[in-house]
């Protein structure tokens, strides 16, 4: 394993290493995702209380479930909307929070991931006579933010720019 050398800036932790820097803007960019994504959720009404949720479950069911997802969004549909709206309205603000503040990254990346494997297996199935590139295809919406997730829980996402060393001494090799 190699040292990162590190300087201060400003009371940021500046990392030489460019994997360092990498993982950093990685989970920065996709925490400015997850905090839009959240917040009109959170501090609006529309998808949590106003239907938008249901809509969004709907339109998965008309056009892309895997077959074995449709009777689990079925249930949600028929005995749950409501709370599940809410879990992802802040599930996705708080998954973006975290990651935007290097504070927990790793358990956010993990919560990403299950949420982006969800959507992606109710929300990406190409059809069953599709051909196999056109999984990947149908899927981009949320894989891309799965693999995403994935690198961030893998690596040391909270190693550049988080609160959490903020004001402290750099850290030595690891």
């Amino acid at each position: 394993m190699h040292q990162c050398r590190s300087g201060k800036l400003l009371g940021m932790r500046i990392s030489k290493d460019p994997n360092t820097v990498a993982i950093a803007v990685l989970r920065i960019a996709v925490g400015v995702f997850f905090t839009i994504f959240g917040q009109y959720k959170v501090f609006g009404t529309q998808f949590t209380l106003h239907g938008g949720f249901q809509e969004g479950i709907k339109g998965f069911l008309q056009g892309g479930a895997y077959p074995f997802m449709v009777p689990v969004l079925n249930g949600i549909l028929a005995h749950g909307a409501t709370a599940v709206a809410f879990s992802v309205a802040y599930g996705e603000f708080l998954i973006g929070i975290s990651l935007l503040t290097g504070v927990l990254s790793r358990i956010a990346s993990i919560f990403g991931f299950l949420l982006m494997t969800a959507m992606w297996l109710s929300g990406g199935y190409p059809g069953a006579q599709a051909a196999f590139w056109q999984y990947w295809g149908a899927s981009l919406n949320w894989s891309i933010f799965a693999v995403s997730f994935v690198v961030l829980a893998l690596g040391r996402p909270e190693e550049l720019w988080a609160f959490r060393y903020l004001g402290t001494r750099s850290r030595g090799p690891s």
